[in-house]
């Protein structure tokens, strides 16, 4: 399109390939827990080590470094919690790879965007794509300084880059750093060190198919026995055979139970982590195994059906029902969530509003729903959007990323598709094409309810503009122009069709102001005494 950016096509969202459910650890005894505890601060200290030899190795780690690590901690531990430490410890080293590489490009960004306005002179003019220059001389100032901060910045981490250097902080930077600020946290001095204490610990085990109830590390029987094999130095601590120990507790999986159990069963591998939840003072144990991909349900078959077109917002989901020629059926319906508060509660709030968003789908008898495939990593930036903090804040604050990875693994256990569309012009052509045509006096169509209608029309491969040609000699100008059939770069192609001036039949004036003709009156007394009849001698065959 003229001056616009091209629209992606839709495509289906593939199924998960994991699963994870956490249960609770209960009728643990006093022993229970130091065990837990010793046992964890003793692989977290080893665990911290081996990182801090992976981070110092760089771009020259290889096959037999890594092998030499295993050796060294196999002795003060065991051979399968060493290749389980090792493996965290490589893929805690890539992800953070990855964030750097994202801090860059968010630098290069800003840097583009601040030389940019830079350039201008003060106060000059932008327009939407392209930002004006800054608006007084005492901004212009500041913001040299701050280019210069971010040019010395960017050359520090493109320096770690290539040398292959990585900062990583065991047990979370963000914790770390709410220990020089233990009063606007509102936490004693004990508190935050037994969160910094346990935030360090490892304590998780990789599955292996084959073995005795696919773990060897961490074994839990189909009745909820739980065992675990203790370290080297701790085995003096075992309750059970071949130094192991096992906890007074049984464990139950509320969700997936049965699908855990015939894991278990058939000797499959399953991987487990031991979590302490300081605040609570409760302990939590995550299974967690893979799943073969669910097979892609084509584009046209999902959409059979119709489809749900769904716009995420800050606080809700806005859903419409859309039937399979793109008309909305039925009332839009609106699923709230509260995004305050804990990531616990965060996500649980998530989690109820998919629910429902799912189960009246379900009721609907539609197969399909459509979201955004949205992904706000480039656009919060501070130097795009400048003063508008408060805007950079709810696109912060959505959980887009989350919601959709959720929304996914919800729907393949119900059997729903998922369609991924473009989020572009979406909430502004749906404003302009449905939001005032559905409004009425019993019901106030929001933005957002029409922004799902065009995400909905979109996954269907329908233009978001609503207006369609009639049938050719059901039109008031006999087989005309309809601007919706004009090229894309033609301009007013979403407006109505033009007047054209001068009579349509013999009764109506030149200069009438009608965009449609009326009818002329079967006898002579029915017609209006300011017209004048005329008689033409030829007849109107032109």
């Amino acid at each position: 399109m003229g001056g616009l950016r091209e629209v992606a096509a839709p495509f289906v969202a593939s199924g998960p390939s994991g699963v994870a459910v956490r249960t609770r650890l209960k009728g643990l005894t006093a022993g229970d827990e130091e065990v837990l505890r010793l046992v964890g601060a003793h692989l977290g200290s080893l665990a911290s080590r081996d990182l801090k030899a992976r981070c110092v190795e760089g771009l020259e780690h290889d096959s037999e470094s890594w092998a030499v690590r295993k050796r060294g901690l196999t002795g003060v531990s065991s051979s399968r919690w060493a290749g389980s430490i090792t493996k965290a410890t490589h893929d805690q080293w890539a992800l953070a790879r990855r964030g750097q590489a994202a801090h860059i490009q968010g630098l290069e960004a800003g840097i583009r965007t601040i030389a940019h306005r830079l350039s201008l002179p003060v106060g000059a003019k932008g327009t939407r794509r392209v930002p004006g220059g800054y608006r007084s001389a005492h901004e212009w100032f500041h913001k040299t300084r701050r280019l210069r901060v971010l040019e010395d910045r960017l050359g520090r981490v493109r320096a770690d880059r290539d040398a292959g250097r990585v900062r990583v902080v065991c047990g979370g930077r963000r914790l770390a750093r709410t220990g020089h600020h233990l009063a606007e946290a509102g936490l004693t001095a004990a508190q935050w060190r037994r969160r910094w204490e346990a935030g360090r610990w490892f304590f998780q085990a990789d599955g292996e198919s084959g073995k005795r109830f696919g773990n060897e590390t961490i074994r839990i029987t189909p009745e909820g026995d739980v065992s675990i094999k203790l370290p080297a130095p701790l085995a003096h601590l075992a309750n059970a055979a071949h130094g192991r120990y096992a906890l007074a507790g049984r464990v139950r999986f509320a969700h997936r139970g049965s699908e855990w159990a015939d894991r278990v069963a058939a000797n499959r591998a399953v991987a487990y982590r031991i979590h302490h939840d300081t605040g609570r003072d409760r302990w939590y144990l995550t299974a967690s195994w893979q799943i073969p991909p669910t097979p892609t349900v084509p584009l046209e078959a999902a959409l059979a059906h119709g489809v749900i077109g769904v716009d995420t917002n800050a606080d809700h989901l806005a859903a419409w029902r859309l039937d399979t020629h793109g008309n909305p059926c039925g009332e839009p319906r609106r699923f709230a969530y509260d995004l305050t508060g804990s990531a616990p509660h965060r996500d649980a709030q998530v989690r109820h509003a998919l629910t429902r968003l799912l189960h009246w789908a379900k009721a609907c008898g539609v197969t399909a729903i459509a979201v955004e495939d949205l992904d706000f990593q480039a656009e919060k930036t501070r130097e795009k959007h400048g003063r508008r903090r408060r805007f950079r804040q709810l696109i912060s604050g959505m959980p887009t990323g989350r919601l959709r990875a959720r929304l996914v693994s919800m729907a393949d256990r119900t059997g729903m598709t998922i369609i991924a569309v473009d989020p572009a012009y979406t909430s502004k052509w749906g404003a302009q094409h449905w939001q005032k045509p559905l409004t009425s006096t019993t019901r106030k169509t929001s933005r957002h309810d029409a922004a799902s209608i065009a995400i909905g029309r979109r996954a269907q491969g329908h233009p978001i503009r609503r207006r369609t040609t009639p049938p050719p000699h059901d039109q008031s100008d006999r087989a005309g122009h309809r601007t919706v059939q004009a090229g894309p770069g033609t301009l007013g192609r979403e407006e109505t069709r033009p007047r054209i001036p001068g009579p349509r039949t013999r009764c109506v004036p030149p200069d009438a102001e009608r965009k449609r003709a009326t009818r002329a009156p079967n006898t002579v007394r029915g017609a209006r005494s300011d017209q004048e009849w005329v008689q033409n001698p030829l007849l109107l065959t032109e």
